[in-house]
């Protein structure tokens, strides 16, 4: 069936061409042009499809400034696929201000459904994914990083993020120290691809496992992390309250301190989320 005039957004391969849904193919074929994140890897996956739809950038950088002409482009009949260099548009890639603008304007919106690496690396991690929060790429320095991870320390869900090559190390150790050691986790890196590797240990092994082999340390990476127990994230959340309270009369030390005797929390806990209630 011939796509219809509208803005298509369209899932891509993460590394394994095969995995290009057939569905996909053709309204990449079919489309007047394609909007991608990098022209020369869109390219270069429409030359492997034998492909030679026209392509235009529309990243992070013009995206606000490219997307009245695109939709222009619909309202006139056209065709126009959104593609992200690999996986889904938007999952931590450009294109929500381009869907957004479709949306409000009335403008079709299709999806084409395909690979996604948060997905995949969850659906063989062996860590529980039924309730689970995607929280993308975490700061770059490491002290906002271990901000971000102490707001989610009592998160009881599965956490999935992705990480660069450059700082899976560190983020590793910021991960340890902010969710404990012992704290079931996986890595997953370089999915769908020749050297696809998926180990699931604690932070603390994984952070060895991944020093130990400087290949270890290449490709794109997605980290799991399971959630914090049940009772230990009920627990952190009365703490917190009390802490709160508590904060506004005593000094941080002995808030702290009655704080973890009347909710049983251990007090490192406590003094972490008093640092992160006062920044």
């Amino acid at each position: 069936m011939q796509p219809e005039a509208a803005l298509y957004v369209v899932a891509t391969p993460i590394g394994n061409l095969g995995d290009l849904s057939a569905r996909a193919r053709d309204v990449l074929d079919a489309a007047d042009v394609i909007a991608a994140e990098d022209t020369r890897v869109c390219r270069k996956l429409l030359s492997h499809l034998g492909i030679r739809t026209a392509v235009e950038s529309c990243h992070d950088f013009n995206e606000s400034q490219r997307a009245p002409a695109l939709l222009q482009r619909v309202r006139d009949g056209e065709i126009v696929a959104l593609v992200a260099d690999a996986g889904t548009p938007l999952i931590s890639d450009p294109g929500f201000a381009l869907v957004r603008m479709a949306r409000d304007e009335g403008i079709a919106v299709v999806p084409v459904p395909g690979p996604c690496a948060a997905t995949t690396a969850l659906s063989v991690a062996g860590l529980p994914c039924s309730r689970f929060a995607f929280e993308g790429f975490l700061p770059a320095k490491s002290g906002a990083r271990r901000h971000a991870l102490e707001r989610l320390r009592d998160e009881s869900r599965t956490l999935v993020f992705y990480e660069s090559p450059r700082r899976v190390v560190a983020c590793l150790e910021d991960m340890a120290a902010v969710f404990g050691e012992t704290r079931q986790a996986a890595v997953a890196r370089e999915l769908t691809k020749k050297f696809e590797t998926v180990r699931r240990d604690s932070l603390a092994a994984l952070r060895e496992w991944v020093v130990a082999d400087p290949d270890r340390q290449r490709g794109e990476f997605v980290l799991i992390v399971e959630g914090a127990p049940e009772e230990a994230a009920a627990g952190l959340g009365e703490a917190r309250r009390l802490l709160e309270l508590l904060l506004e009369e005593l000094p941080p030390a002995r808030a702290a301190q009655v704080t973890a005797h009347f909710t049983g929390c251990h007090k490192r806990e406590v003094y972490a989320l008093v640092d992160e209630i006062r920044r």
